[in-house]
């Protein structure tokens, strides 16, 4: 027997005209609202997962740093920022 996996739906969103008209504006060819929807919620999901997993980073840091007592001025980071970047280019 074949297992199905059952989808479900997000409430349904009272929007403004204007919102919805400019929603409407947006729409690649062949793309519905539904879709426009649904990839704007992915988007959100993703991005908000990576500013936690940024917090965490720097929470991590800074609890390192307090344990160590090792600490980078402001001019370190940049000035180490710019090498990274341009060892990346």
């Amino acid at each position: 027997m074949k297992t199905v996996t059952k989808t479900s739906t997000i409430p349904p969103l009272r929007v403004s005209a204007s919102v919805r008209t400019a929603a409407e504006a947006a729409l690649m060819e062949g793309e519905t609202l539904s879709g426009f929807v649904l990839e704007a919620i992915q988007f959100n999901i993703q991005r908000r997962k990576m500013q936690q997993e940024f917090v965490a980073r720097g929470l991590a840091a800074r609890d390192e740093a307090r344990r160590t007592g090792k600490y980078v001025s402001a001019d370190e980071a940049l000035a180490g920022g710019g090498r990274m970047s341009r060892a990346r280019a």
